[in-house]
């Protein structure tokens, strides 16, 4: 069965590489906003301007990295198991998914990020996504049914763990 602990410290040093991305693109975009080039010529020259709000989109972007490994690390993993009701923390197994070995991984942030742990293809998905808001309450063999785009998917929860 799949290492939850693993899947964690996997999603963690992933986004402390965005993290690290992010912080140097806010230095960048900081400097870029005090250079001396960027110092407004004309009433038209909006430079300075615009590279302050690039650093502040930047700044912005940091802190929620930031947020988002926190809230990784203070996730409690525990396991689950046929009677359980899926919520955040909970790997669930579609039955159409498992020839493919895929699970989804309820986690608080950072949904669409997909790895791969122990030959198992694995997608995170948040509460708020339409495939989390189908999946959250429900129990292990329970019929889901959701619209993804034009196509309606009806499929069953075939594990949880």
């Amino acid at each position: 069965m799949l290492n939850k602990k693993q899947l964690v410290n996997i999603i963690v040093g992933a986004l402390t590489q965005e993290l690290q991305k992010a912080i140097n693109a806010a230095n960048e975009a900081h400097a870029a906003a005090v250079d001396d080039q960027s110092v407004a010529e004309t009433q038209y020259d909006t430079l300075a301007i615009e590279a302050g709000y690039l650093a502040e989109g930047q700044s912005k972007r940091v802190s929620e990295f930031q947020q988002a490994i926190e809230a990784y690390q203070a996730l409690e993993l525990v396991a689950f198991d046929e009677n359980s009701t899926v919520t955040i923390g909970a790997l669930v197994q579609l039955a159409a998914d498992s020839p493919n070995n895929h699970w989804f991984f309820i986690g608080p942030v950072a949904g669409g990020f997909r790895c791969n742990l122990a030959e198992q293809a694995i997608t995170v998905i948040t509460p708020q996504s339409p495939m989390g808001m189908a999946l959250i309450g429900k129990q292990q063999d329970d019929d889901i049914e959701i619209m993804l785009g034009s196509n309606k998917l009806e499929d069953y929860i075939a594990q949880l763990s």
